[in-house]
């Protein structure tokens, strides 16, 4: 089993040495390289292969909710089953993530006020389009992080800790989730922000990452990793939405964790304990499942599960003119990439 170390130093901070992961391919000619890093741990949480600058801190982004849902539970948090999923996802803004955030406050008592997320639109399109229909502007609610950001509030409640000021770094529930970061990757925290949403950032390197990854998959289904691991595998509609990549990732590979951030980051883990980790070097969204799949062929995934994940088709007019796909060098076996 892959288990939580102690905490190594932190990870160092410069300049990441990415290097090209995916490419665009038009016509025959390669029009675009996207950079990057990844890495591949095996179920003893050694290196299997790595591509890049898997050691230089970086900031996981959303990709570290489910240590952050982790920390919660082991506050506390009283969720189970779809709303844990919901705690730890960023969600579409679809009606059953609104009515699910909208529960999990209600369990704490709080009305939709005290979310001190960024107001903004639901993050799907469909569900966009039907909230502006419906004549709504941007709120906290439909924001994909409200389900965090309301089980921040029931931990707050629970233990009894203001609420008016939990995205603050020092407060109690920010400091439990910092101890669960460095506990699950393993490494000391390397640096501390907001992320988009407000919340505290923590930096990591993309090592340890992919070592919190793993501790998810790997630990006891009455623990809190466990628990939320065995919530966000259940409902994967609710950790992301329709249409979304990492939804129909989880759907597709039998017990696959899985869960993006921006910036182009991305982790996913197999229950035997590979665990993968990417950042695109320029934020890319579109090249980062390129890259997640090639590194999850090297954890040994049927290749016909990744088909549909692997490569995206480049248009000309309507016409498929070319492809955007991991490089060659990143594939294992024949270069198959899906």
């Amino acid at each position: 089993m892959n288990t939580p170390i102690a905490p190594e130093p932190a990870a160092a901070v410069r300049r990441p040495a990415h290097v090209p992961l995916v490419a665009l391919e038009r016509a025959g000619i390669t029009e675009g390289v996207h950079h990057g890093s990844v890495v591949v741990l095996d179920p003893a949480g050694a290196v299997a292969w790595s591509a890049g600058d898997i050691d230089a801190a970086m900031y996981p982004r959303s990709a570290l909710k489910p240590v952050q849902a982790a920390a919660m539970v082991r506050a506390g948090l009283p969720l189970d089953g779809e709303l844990l999923a919901l705690a730890a996802a960023s969600h579409s803004g679809e009606p059953e993530h609104l009515a699910g955030a909208r529960r999990i406050l209600a369990l704490g008592g709080f009305a939709e006020d005290a979310l001190r997320n960024v107001p903004d639109l639901p993050y799907g399109e469909a569900a966009r389009a039907a909230w502006l229909r419906a004549g709504h502007g941007p709120s906290p609610l439909a924001q994909n992080c409200s389900g965090k950001h309301a089980a921040m509030l029931v931990t707050c409640g629970r233990n009894g800790w203001p609420a008016g000021d939990y995205p603050d770094p020092g407060h109690p529930l920010q400091r439990a989730v910092a101890a669960e970061v460095e506990r699950l990757t393993g490494e000391r925290i390397a640096a501390v922000t907001a992320d988009g949403c407000g919340a505290p950032l923590f930096s990591v390197s993309l090592r340890g990452l992919a070592r919190a990854a793993a501790a998810l998959v790997t630990a006891a289904p009455d623990s809190p990793e466990g628990r939320v691991a065995d919530a966000m595998r259940a409902h994967p509609g609710m950790v992301a939405g329709p249409g979304r990549d990492v939804t129909g990732l989880m759907r597709a590979v039998p017990g696959l964790l899985a869960k993006d951030g921006f910036e182009g980051v991305q982790i996913a883990a197999l229950p035997d304990g590979w665990a993968v980790a990417v950042k695109i070097a320029a934020g890319t969204d579109r090249a980062r499942m390129p890259a997640t799949v090639a590194a999850l062929l090297r954890c040994g995934v049927e290749p016909a599960l990744l088909a549909p994940f692997g490569t995206a088709p480049v248009y000309g007019g309507t016409e498929v003119v070319g492809r955007l796909a991991p490089l060659p060098e990143l594939l294992p076996g024949d270069g198959t990439p899906g």
